[in-house]
């Protein structure tokens, strides 16, 4: 008598053969999800490569309109770091006033803070003042003639940013505006390297942060 045939052998391969199948889908998804991922990463770093070097040609920009002129000495540039530093001598000593050979500087980077704020509608620029250590032997009162009032270097530094806003912003619209912010750092954040009494140290920084995706 013959043996009649299992059906449950032929579910079992099938079966196998299924799963194998959705094993296989599996694997590919999770293949083309790796690879979409890796293709929106590259394209992400493609993209903000492109805005970084958009950022260091206006910096080179900026100092290529100044060279040659009275206020070349007072701006430095670092474009890794997407910021200008103006240095010591942009305010009167001990004040928040702009010194007037510094007029010319103000209005370059206003026009580039112009240019950054509309090229890149999510970008931010913030204006940080900084001082040297050595301490207010006195409160100054005179808003008039230092155009601010303070008794420490962080009320200095932060009314140095302060003025140096105003005169960047100039005539942008109020949403606009809102996007340059100003900080104040007095003594606390020292350049590495540079005696913390040095005037180097008495500086405004203007960097450039671009948009995260």
């Amino acid at each position: 008598m013959k043996d009649k045939p299992n059906e449950w052998v032929s579910v079992s391969d099938l079966m196998s053969g299924v799963m194998a199948v959705v094993m296989l889908l599996l694997v590919m998804s999770v293949l083309q999800k790796t690879w979409s991922d890796v293709r929106h990463k590259q394209e992400m770093e493609q993209g903000a490569s492109a805005q970084r070097a958009k950022v260091a040609e206006m910096l080179s920009n900026i100092k290529a309109s100044l060279n040659g002129t009275a206020n070349e000495g007072l701006v430095m540039l670092d474009t890794n770091a997407q910021k200008i530093t103006l240095r010591d001598g942009v305010f009167n000593r001990g004040s928040a006033c702009i010194a007037g050979q510094a007029n010319q500087a103000f209005a370059t980077i206003e026009e580039n803070v112009l240019k950054f704020l509309n090229e890149f509608s999510a970008g931010q620029v913030f204006i940080e003042g900084y001082t040297d250590n050595l301490p207010v032997l006195r409160p100054v009162t005179n808003f008039a003639a230092f155009c601010t009032v303070y008794d420490d270097n962080f009320t200095l530094s932060a009314a140095r940013a302060r003025e140096a806003r105003k005169f960047i912003v100039g005539e942008l619209p109020p949403a606009m505006a809102r996007r340059v912010i100003v900080a104040g750092y007095g003594d606390s954040q020292p350049i590495p390297g540079v005696p913390p009494e040095d005037a180097r140290q008495r500086r405004i920084e203007v960097r450039f942060v671009l948009p995260t995706r």
